[in-house]
């Protein structure tokens, strides 16, 4: 009976081990335990320290694990969003950059053959060219003006008289007004640096171009000023007082018809 009794118990006991902490306690066929009791009061100890080191158990656990899901997977979809809008930008902008080459080189070859005709009259003769210093980076480049005006030799623009800068200058605006004009263009005394016979032939451009644009020339030179349609200028009859004169030569020449 006593025998029996405690072959109960030991069922219990290993069975009670299984279910609540799994653990499977095996007994050796002589009855005699596989490990020491020494042994597993040591392991005992271990585990309730363990356990007691965990702390209590947090009852919210699962839903504040919930809530961390939800804000992380809601993380990941901004964070796949962005990544795809930024490669999206990428591609948008690689392909500005070609559309935008493509369009600066056609523009930079028309200016630099307009550029070359108008240096060529302006000079009345020599060769100018617009060169990129950077053809590798075409939209971050600048631009090297190479001129040679007739009997010198060929030079950058920046060395050129004041004279010859200013005919140079004049080249390159009408040559860019021609390949992509305007309705307006103000210049403030380009042809003050020139000559007599530059001055002629900048007014000659001045009246080519006035049929498709309207020209607003800030000059002293009266040669240029012969050239206009309108005439605004500033007297002083009485000192101290500015007064604003206009001539419109149009007009007048249609009533002395």
């Amino acid at each position: 009976l006593d025998i029996q009794k405690l072959d109960f118990e030991k069922s219990k006991i290993t069975d009670y081990l299984k279910q609540v902490y799994n653990i499977a306690f095996a007994i050796e066929k002589e009855g005699i335990p596989a490990e020491s009791i020494d042994v597993l009061s040591e392991k005992k100890e271990k585990l309730k320290n363990k356990m007691d080191s965990m702390g209590e158990v947090n009852l919210v656990a699962i839903n504040e694990f919930q809530e961390l899901k939800e804000r992380y997977d809601f993380l990941i979809t901004q964070k796949d969003d962005l990544i795809t809008s930024k490669d999206s930008l990428k591609k948008a902008i690689q392909k500005i950059n070609r559309t935008s080459k493509d369009i600066f080189m056609d523009t930079f070859n028309k200016i630099e053959e307009e550029f070359k005709k108008y240096f060529r009259f302006l000079f009345g003769g020599g060769r100018a060219q617009l060169v990129l210093l950077d053809k590798d980076n075409i939209l971050e480049s600048g631009v090297e003006i190479e001129v040679q005006p007739p009997g010198k030799k060929l030079q950058s623009a920046l060395l050129l008289s004041g004279g010859e800068k200013a005919l140079t200058a004049t080249a390159l605006i009408f040559s860019i007004f021609k390949v992509r004009p305007s309705p307006l263009c103000v210049l403030d005394e380009i042809d003050a640096p020139l000559d007599e016979a530059n001055v002629d032939r900048f007014n000659q451009l001045l009246v080519e171009f006035s049929p498709a644009a309207q020209f607003i020339t800030i000059t002293h030179n009266k040669k240029t000023m012969s050239k206009a349609d309108v005439l605004y200028g500033v007297t002083m009859e009485e000192k101290g007082i500015s007064k604003l004169v206009s001539v419109r030569f149009a007009e007048e020449e249609m009533a002395s018809h």
